[in-house]
């Protein structure tokens, strides 16, 4: 099984960027947690970030030509914003899942808005990083029955 782990803008500013809702953890951090939870499950993972959303759309794309079982998605503040992500996923139809570290919902208005989510199996938000292990668990899960 073969999952992407496709992260968009200032992710990789984890660590750094408004710790106090994101935490002290940096994005080598996260990609090695998922590394280890995938490799427990016996799960291949490939990690992408960009900070442009054509490039995201190309990794999602990317995903489908590769053969990817799953993804899981942090699109970040393209959340909000972009419909190519959304059509993207759609595109591919290869099972998603939408993960914040916070809860948009309980933050400003505008960003309880998800363009993305009418295309994910699931979202996970406000578990902090831990939700990329429910996710990566929850498609590990899901891809295998």
């Amino acid at each position: 099984m073969q999952v992407m782990v496709i992260n968009g803008p200032n992710m990789n500013f984890l660590g750094i960027r408004q710790p106090e809702i994101y935490g002290k953890a940096t994005y080598n951090d996260l990609t090695d947690m998922i590394q280890a939870e995938a490799d427990r499950l016996g799960v291949s993972v490939r990690f992408f970030q960009s900070n442009h959303e054509g490039e995201l759309v190309d990794a999602i794309q990317e995903a489908y030509f590769d053969k990817t079982d799953g993804i899981i998605i942090n699109p970040a503040a393209y959340t909000h914003t972009s419909v190519a992500l959304l059509d993207a996923v759609k595109a591919v139809g290869i099972p998603t899942v939408e993960v914040h570290i916070s809860d948009p919902d309980s933050r400003e208005a505008f960003r309880h808005v998800s363009y993305i989510r009418s295309a994910c199996a699931a979202t996970i938000k406000g578990h902090g990083l831990e939700g990329y292990l429910e996710a990566l668990r929850l498609l590990s899960d899901t891809v295998r029955k």
